[in-house]
């Protein structure tokens, strides 16, 4: 039989490897040397009878085979972790791991949340990824995170995904702006500005473009960048209006280098989630995670993104 042949060890090699795509990274994740990475995954292979990984010039691509494996292999590595914790857990140790991964947005809020889960379960590790919702639908694809935050959940999946906390997404502009001392604005009168948008595969763009859509609005983009940080920069130094999060700007709202344009129809009301892969199985300190969210997440975002 196949499982009894191969070692645990193997396995966390093999799934570090998968999702590292690099022995030399695996081998400083796992701290172990790069030759008995390669050694490793070699005997994987002659138990398995089939290439799991092949070796392309410098770069190192998983097979069909592969990739099929890596998928197992996580759920097993899970399975086992989830017993490692409930175990833990009836010796009355709140212990264990839990990877988070987060759309960009949600970075000015998130490190509040986990510290303050992290006071509750002192003795948790928690592992956190930021990327843009593109990435983030990688993660769930893959099913190689516990839980992930972010706005609109995918379709192309079956998931388990529960509203957390509202996100309110406004128009803004630099208080020098000609809008900026406006009582009123129609949709109308957005349609000659020039825009600042997000990179494609950002939820922020996807949000701005479902909005221009759906009231019939021509979306000028004067210009495309990769973080809420770089646009908030660009609408203070008055090259465009911007489609964001409210969650992103407490501080340049309060400190009035921003402004909120009264449009007709804005801020636009949506919500935070907490999403998972319907068919995974939570491990405790994942659920205790989730439950710990939906009952004080939303104070917590309001509270760390200075909102009234």
């Amino acid at each position: 039989m196949l499982l009894r042949r191969i070692t645990l060890r193997q396995l966390a090699l093999f799934e570090t490897a998968a999702r590292l795509l690099s022995y030399s990274r695996t081998a400083a994740e796992m701290h172990v040397t790069q030759p008995a990475v390669s050694m490793q995954m070699r005997q994987l292979e002659r138990i398995a009878g089939l290439l799991l990984l092949e070796q392309v010039g410098k770069k190192l691509f998983l097979t069909e085979a592969g990739a099929e494996f890596a998928v197992c292999t996580r759920a097993v590595l899970d399975q086992l972790r989830a017993a490692d914790e409930a175990l833990n857990l009836r010796k009355g140790l709140h212990a264990g791991t839990i990877t988070l991964a987060a759309v960009s947005t949600a970075k000015y809020f998130a490190p509040q949340l986990l510290a303050a889960f992290c006071r509750r379960y002192p003795a948790v590790k928690v592992k956190l990824v930021v990327n843009n919702r593109e990435a983030i639908v990688r993660h769930l694809r893959d099913n190689d995170v516990d839980l992930v935050i972010m706005g609109q959940p995918p379709r192309e999946f079956h998931l388990s995904a529960n509203v957390f906390a509202p996100h309110p997404i406004a128009m803004i502009a630099s208080p020098s702006h000609p809008f900026a001392g406006r009582k009123r604005l129609s949709l109308a009168d957005l349609a000659t500005e020039n825009f600042l948008v997000r990179e494609s595969g950002s939820g922020t763009r996807s949000s701005m473009e479902r909005f221009f859509k759906r009231n019939r609005i021509p979306l000028r983009a004067s210009a495309e960048m990769s973080s809420n940080e770089t646009i908030k920069q660009a609408v203070m130094a008055g090259m465009g209006i911007a489609f964001l999060s409210l969650h992103t700007m407490g501080l340049e709202l309060k400190t009035k280098r921003l402004v909120v344009l009264p449009v007709k129809g804005l801020p636009e009301l949506r919500h935070w989630y907490i999403v998972h892969r319907a068919e995974k199985r939570l491990s405790p300190v994942a659920s205790a995670f989730h439950s710990f969210l939906i009952e004080d997440g939303e104070a917590i975002v309001q509270a760390a993104v200075g909102a009234e």
